[in-house]
């Protein structure tokens, strides 16, 4: 879950909301409150909540927080949870609420919006958006053909201070879970132990690219949006750095799919369902993608990414399914285990 300072991207989204509102379809009234734990950005599920309130009479009230806190509170919640839907930036967040058996089945029409390879292999809960790991780099520091081949590339000794990395924001997690899926648990936390020593540790990922940009650090690995959004809160002039695309399949390639669910434990498993179906229509996935906040990739088909983002089929992601991706667990015990956490 992550904010931005940019109150005009922010009108921009909710104008969106409104005009294009005789155009959509109203969606069937209900007498109810959704509780939303949302880790997604702050500002954006703001503004689609506010949409859906206006189609289908449902109000939403929204809780805010990182996704794995949020994940983890909900298992402690268990069956007494509030909450009645959880939207969230990474899969493994979704994929442990799976494995403990927290989950809905999501309405079969729902599912079919979104290609199958972006949803829970279960059928308990529906892909929204994706976006990719990328390398940010400044662009007066190092010169674009020294960049690494690899993501692995970063934990070797001629890297050492040329790296930015913000291992406690939850989105630096799935890249270990990648990592350990593609190379395995060894080499993974030798990889881990070499970014110990080689790199400069930021809170999150917005001070990894806010670092790099100022030429604090020379590169940063981040999702594919910090970079865009800071570049758009800069302008072009301000704008001394650039995102480099791991290329081959790379694991530093990595594409996140951000993803809701509904909570078995709802009781408003109607209302709760309807906001899923809501948040993959066209409607939604237009206003995400038009809205300068997110920079992300809408996954309905036929929707437009904002043009400052990379063709969604020119990236060039790792063969991980999401089930290979795992839940994350194995992923934090290896950080902590390097010392990362």
């Amino acid at each position: 879950m992550k904010t931005t300072r940019s109150m005009t991207a922010l009108r921009a989204l909710c104008g969106l909301a409104v005009l294009s509102a005789s155009a959509a379809l109203p969606l069937s009234s209900a007498a109810a409150t959704l509780t939303l734990y949302n880790a997604q950005h702050e500002q954006v599920v703001a503004a689609l909540a506010r949409d859906f309130e206006a189609q289908s009479g449902v109000s939403v009230k929204i809780r805010n927080g990182e996704g794995p806190a949020m994940a983890a509170q909900l298992v402690a919640e268990g069956s007494a949870s509030p909450a009645d839907v959880y939207f969230t930036e990474n899969s493994p967040e979704l994929v442990l609420l799976d494995e403990k058996g927290l989950l809905a089945k999501t309405d079969a029409s729902t599912l079919a919006v979104i290609p199958s390879r972006f949803n829970s292999p279960q059928g308990d809960w529906v892909g929204v958006l994706a976006r990719e790991n990328v390398l940010a780099y400044n662009t007066k520091k190092v010169d674009a053909a020294q960049l690494p081949a690899s993501l692995m590339d970063l934990a070797k000794p001629e890297w050492k201070g040329r790296v930015g990395i913000a291992p406690s924001d939850g989105d630096f997690l799935p890249v270990v879970s990648a990592v350990i899926a593609m190379k395995g648990d060894e080499q993974a936390l030798q990889w881990l132990k070499g970014l110990k020593k080689n790199a400069q540790i930021f809170d999150d990922d917005e001070g990894v690219v806010a670092a790099v940009n100022r030429g604090g650090v020379a590169t940063g690995v981040v999702n594919n949006y910090y970079w865009a959004r800071l570049h758009t809160q800069l302008g072009d002039s301000a704008t001394r750095s650039a995102i480099y695309h791991f290329g081959n399949g790379d694991v530093g390639a990595l594409v996140n799919v951000s993803g809701a669910a509904v909570l078995k434990s709802s009781k408003n498993q109607q209302a709760a369902q309807q906001f899923l179906a809501y948040l993959v229509s066209e409607r939604a996935q237009e206003l995400i993608a038009k809205g300068k906040i997110a920079y992300e990739y809408p996954l309905h088909a036929g929707v437009a990414p904002d043009p400052m983002l990379k063709p969604f089929e020119q990236l060039s992601p790792p063969s991980l399914s999401i089930e290979q991706l795992g839940d994350d667990s194995k992923a934090a015990k290896l950080m902590r285990q390097a010392g990362l956490l």
